[in-house]
C-alpha cells in the first residue's frame, strides 16, 4: 500500500513523502480500514509546522480524520463487520459525559501515527458508523470538525429552536456551527472578513453577516441587532473573549474552541455583570459523535467541502488549507 509520511525535522508541506508500506494487519481489539477519505484540521496545520505535537526525531504519518470501510477484522473487535463504513471519533476514551483526563492529542501527533495511507488499523472503540446520506469525503469531516462544533452547540447550555448563536469565519466548525443552527431552527449570526462569503451565508439562511473590517465594533452591534445571543461559538481563541462576551446575551454561554488568536487580554466585566457561563471545547465524547451522526441522518445535512483533493496532491491540500478564504473543509480522496 502508499502512505504519506511526514520526516522528522520536515516543517512544511512540501516536505511530505508517499512511499509504500506494507499492509497493516489489525490485532486484538483492531480493525483495518480501507481509507476512502481524509480531512484537514487546523490542527494538523500546527503539528506540521512544529507548533506542538511532534515527537523529536520520530516520522510520523499525518491527519487524524477518516472515513472508510472496514475490510478486516481482529478478534475481539465484534463491534464491527466487513464492509461497515466508519470514521474514526475525536476522542478515544471518552464515552459520555466528563472528558478523560488523558485528552492526548489524537491521531497523526505525537507517538500516534495518523489515516493518511490506503489502510489504517484503529482501535474497534475508536470508531463511530457513517451517516448513511453522507459520502466518504463528507463523512471525514465529523470526527473533529463536526464533533467539536456539535459539543460547542449542545454540549452543554445547548440551543433550542428559536435561540440564537453567532460565530465566526467559515471555517469547518463554524459552518459546521451554522448549519445546526439552522437545522434546528434557530438564528445564525456571523462574523467574518471577506465580503467574497457574505452571500454564500445569506444563501444558507442565516439571519445576518457582519464584516469585521466594515464594522469593528460588531460586538456592540450584535449586542444592540439582537439583545445579545445565547450563544457564540468562538472559532478563533481566547484574545477575542471580550468581544465574545459583549455580543452573548445575559446567562448565555461563550464556547471557545479557536486556536488562532492566542494572546492574553483582559476580559470584560461582562462575565461578571451578565454572569455568562465560559467553557472551553475540545472534540466530542462517543455519545456525542452518535447524536451528531443521527442529526445529519435525520435532517438530511450535508458538510461544506471547500475542496477535494486526489491521494498523490496531498501537499497541495495542506497548502489549500493554510490559505485564507476556505468555505468549509479541504478533503483528501483515496478512490477504491
Amino acid at each position: 500500500m502508499k502512505r504519506w509520511m511526514l520526516p522528522a525535522g520536515v516543517t512544511e508541506a512540501s516536505g511530505l513523502v508517499l512511499e509504500n508500506a506494507d499492509m497493516p494487519e489489525p490485532g486484538r481489539g483492531e480493525v483495518r480500514i480501507k481509507v476512502e477519505a481524509a480531512s484537514i484540521n487546523y490542527r494538523d496545520q500546527l503539528i506540521l509546522t512544529n507548533w506542538y505535537g511532534r515527537t523529536e526525531g520520530r516520522n510520523l504519518i499525518p491527519l487524524s480524520d477518516v472515513a472508510g470501510t472496514i475490510d478486516a477484522v481482529g478478534e475481539d473487535a465484534d463491534a464491527w463487520a466487513v464492509g461497515d463504513r466508519v470514521t474514526n471519533t475525536g476522542v478515544r476514551g471518552w464515552e459520555d459525559g466528563i472528558p478523560v483526563d488523558d485528552f492526548g492529542l489524537g491521531l497523526g501527533a505525537l507517538d500516534l501515527d495518523g489515516v493518511l495511507a490506503e489502510y489504517v488499523v484503529l482501535p474497534a472503540d475508536h470508531l463511530a458508523r457513517a451517516p448513511q446520506n453522507l459520502d466518504s469525503a463528507e463523512a471525514s469531516t465529523l470526527p473533529i470538525a463536526g464533533g467539536t462544533a456539535w459539543n460547542a452547540m449542545f454540549g452543554d447550555h445547548p440551543i433550542a429552536k428559536g435561540g440564537s448563536m453567532l460565530t465566526l469565519g467559515t471555517g469547518g466548525v463554524a459552518l459546521f456551527a451554522v448549519q445546526l443552527c439552522l437545522a434546528l431552527g434557530a438564528d445564525a449570526h456571523v462574523v467574518l472578513r471577506r465580503r467574497d462569503h457574505m452571500e454564500k451565508l445569506r444563501a444558507m439562511g442565516v439571519a445576518s453577516v457582519l464584516n469585521s473590517l466594515d464594522t469593528p465594533d460588531w460586538a456592540a452591534e450584535v449586542a444592540r441587532s439582537t439583545g445579545g445571543v445565547r450563544k457564540v461559538v468562538d472559532t478563533v481563541g481566547v484574545g477575542l473573549l471580550p468581544q465574545a462576551m459583549e455580543a452573548v446575551g445575559k446567562t448565555g454561554e461563550v464556547a471557545s474552541v479557536g486556536l488562532f488568536e492566542l494572546d492574553n487580554k483582559p476580559l470584560s466585566r461582562s462575565l461578571l455583570a451578565k454572569q455568562i457561563n465560559l467553557r472551553g471545547v475540545a472534540g466530542a465524547s462517543r455519545r456525542m459523535h452518535r447524536d451528531l451522526v443521527e442529526f445529519i441522518e435525520t435532517r438530511d445535512l450535508h458538510p461544506i467541502i471547500h475542496q477535494r483533493y486526489a491521494f498523490e496532491d496531498a501537499p497541495a491540500a495542506y497548502r489549500a488549507q493554510a490559505a485564507s478564504g476556505i468555505y468549509g473543509k479541504i478533503v483528501i480522496e483515496i478512490p477504491g
